[in-house]
């Protein structure tokens, strides 16, 4: 129970420290809940926190024909990965914020949640932070114990979400603060940074 208990805590803290650092999701985490609300911060939020769980999942199993593969094709996912980031930047840069506020239910929460999950999956070196972390703290060879995988995961799920929902309820807070010019200077800003990320993506691929 110990054992078990000790695995769960320490899957919540990988979840969180990789999901914490301030990267294009928490800028666009923090730009939605600004513009849309801290819901859609949220839900943009658990995109990057389901990927989060199923590299983790790929790493806490041992699952190699899926992680080669996502390695060996992480030219064609960091391109997609920069492309989908630069518009996105873009579009954010343009967007009017009583466009943005309008999309808080339904088909915008579906796509807010879409666009991080598919910008995390993107991006392969996620599953190399994983299984780093996880052979450091000897964590790496759950092969054939489900117990152990499943408890990795469920920590290293919950780890990320607890942090996106700490993020957009503290930005949450700053909202009404927030409006007409403000938050149009906040999507600027926010699509700067986001195609930024796009950029430094292009310049990775130059990288042998």
């Amino acid at each position: 129970m110990f054992l078990d208990l000790s695995l769960f805590l320490k899957g919540l803290i990988i979840g969180f420290s990789i999901a914490a650092p301030v990267g294009p999701i928490g800028v666009l985490c923090i730009r939605r809940t600004l513009a849309e609300g801290r819901i859609s911060g949220f839900v943009s939020g658990m995109g990057a926190a389901t990927a989060d769980a199923m590299y983790g999942c790929i790493a806490g199993f041992g699952v190699t024909v899926i992680s080669n593969l996502l390695i060996g094709q992480q030219f064609w996912l960091r391109l997609m990965g920069g492309i989908f980031l630069f518009v996105l930047g873009v579009k954010t840069f343009l967007s009017k914020p009583a466009e943005a506020a309008s999309k808080t239910t339904g088909k915008g929460l579906a796509g807010a949640y879409a666009s991080t999950l598919f910008f995390t999956l993107t991006n392969p070196i996620t599953i190399l932070a994983f299984a780093a972390i996880f052979a450091g703290l000897g964590l790496g060879n759950t092969r054939g114990d489900y117990t152990t995988g499943l408890l990795l995961v469920s920590g290293v799920f919950l780890g990320s979400a607890f942090w996106w929902l700490f993020l957009s309820t503290g930005v949450g807070l700053f909202r009404t603060w927030f409006n007409g010019p403000r938050l149009r200077w906040v999507n600027r800003f926010s699509g700067v940074i986001i195609a930024g990320f796009g950029f430094l993506a292009f310049l990775s691929l130059l990288q042998p």
